[in-house]
């Protein structure tokens, strides 16, 4: 079971392929806020609601200071799919290794329909412009997340 992190934890370093097979890493946002969440599978319904529910937001967590950066054990050729069909504007990065989401403490054990299994677990993390973790959520629902963030973070509600 991986460690969950918690405020002031420098945030892991990563590098992975996003949807077109470019490398993405963390040290490339250095100086800008990152929002980095983990999702079990592209275009599964729960998490195409978080992916849609970014992307929707994108335009005021950018003004804000955020970039987005979802992390999934999917390949970049299923990223791509589901950036395509769901019109998707956030990065989204592949890590089947699961070391980076291990590294995050976002797999591992979890309840589903009741059982322990082991796999993804729903997390957001914010990181701040020096690489600290700013605040670690696990288990987090899909639907609401991102509203929730928003008012968490303080940040102004967007027009609808």
């Amino acid at each position: 079971m991986s460690e969950r992190l918690q405020s002031g934890d420098t945030a892991p370093a990563f590098t992975l392929p996003d949807a077109d097979g470019k490398e993405v890493s963390l040290a490339d946002h250095r100086g800008r806020k990152v929002i980095v969440y983990f999702y079990p599978a592209a275009m599964t319904p729960g998490c195409t609601k978080q992916a849609c529910d970014f992307t929707d937001n994108l335009d005021l967590l950018a003004g804000q200071g955020y970039d987005v950066i979802g992390v999934s054990p999917d390949k970049p050729e299923k990223l791509a799919k589901f950036r395509e069909k769901e019109d998707l504007r956030v990065t989204l990065v592949g890590d089947p290794g699961k070391e980076t989401m291990e590294a995050y403490g976002a797999f591992g054990e979890k309840k589903l329909y009741g059982k322990t299994v082991t796999g993804v677990i729903r997390s957001t993390v914010v990181v701040d412009e020096q690489g600290k973790v700013e605040r670690a959520l696990y288990n987090v629902k899909a639907t609401g997340h991102v509203a929730k963030l928003i008012r968490d973070l303080g940040l102004p509600a967007q027009d609808a």
